[in-house]
């Protein structure tokens, strides 16, 4: 009777399931990994998948209705356009102010600086109270303009200002380090070969730094986009106007409609990822563009 050789280590291997050889992997891996796993399915997974399940809950011919109705539509209207020009404007002059606190030395220099962090710390409610009052027909910057025709407070161009408002240290605190590590040396070296000051800042300075604004621009976008406390006081929060898509999911929070307010936030969150990974992608193509 003819004796079965034993099977061979390489037969044990690849009969061991998929999910075993996933779980040893995971039980194998670095203390570091393991701690960043699962901080990250508590704090970040495990939420955004329960919002979707909740979500899920509604039958896909609701779901579709809630999220594209005529309410829906116009608040997403409001919040990623007004988002987005509001990060591209900080994404402007946001560096500048950077290059001004960088490169020149001024009275209150320190002072300035620690002025662009306010937005972090005022509460945002406090923001948009303050904000509201400038910009009103009576206040300081609104009287100006309302000779003008140009009414800011409660309307779609205050929910614009708020987003300015608290995005706008995002881009200055991710180009000023940047701009304090570039050497002068290469800036001297273009003036030497005849460059001027616009064609150096266009051809040596500006690639290096183009991939930091799109990641400073970023960043104000995404805060732009979940801004609530301020764009709530400074806005009419009229369908149509001035309501955004945070304000929307609020109301429907208050009318007890947990479902549709979890259905919009998806939709929310989805268009954001979408946003931002063409931005992640444009910043890898300038970086790879600037190496090359």
């Amino acid at each position: 009777m003819a004796v079965s050789s034993p099977s061979s280590p390489q037969d044990l291997v690849a009969e061991t399931p998929v999910w075993q050889k996933f779980l040893h992997q995971l039980i194998h891996l670095p203390w570091t990994w393991r701690i960043t796993l699962a901080y990250l399915t508590v704090m970040l997974f495990l939420p955004i998948a329960a919002m979707f399940l909740k979500a899920s809950t509604e039958p896909p011919a609701r779901f579709w209705e809630i999220a594209t109705s005529d309410v829906a539509l116009a608040t997403y209207n409001v919040t990623f356009v007004t988002s987005i020009g509001a990060a591209l404007l900080n994404g402007l002059f946001g560096t500048l102010i950077a290059w001004v606190l960088v490169r020149y030395d001024f009275p209150l220099k320190r002072l300035v600086d620690a002025t662009v962090d306010l937005p972090f710390a005022l509460p945002t409610s406090v923001a948009g109270l303050t904000l509201a009052t400038v910009y009103s027909d009576n206040g300081w910057i609104g009287s100006l303009l309302s000779p003008l025709g140009i009414k800011v407070s409660f309307t779609r161009l205050g929910v614009g200002v708020a987003m300015i408002f608290i995005s706008l240290p995002f881009v200055v605190r991710t180009v000023q380090p940047v701009l304090q590590e570039m050497e002068h040396d290469i800036e001297e070296a273009a003036w030497c070969l005849g460059a001027s000051q616009w064609q150096t800042f266009w051809k040596v300075i500006l690639p290096p730094l183009f991939p930091t604004i799109l990641t400073g621009i970023a960043l104000g976008f995404s805060r732009a986009v979940g801004e609530y406390g301020s764009t709530v006081i400074i806005s009419s929060n009229t369908p149509f106007q001035d309501l955004i898509a945070p304000v929307l999911i609020f109301q429907r929070l208050e009318q007890y409609d947990y479902s549709g307010a979890t259905v919009i936030g998806v939709v929310l969150l989805t268009i954001s990822l979408i946003l931002l990974l063409a931005i992640n992608f444009l910043q890898a193509w300038a970086r790879r563009y600037d190496s090359k």
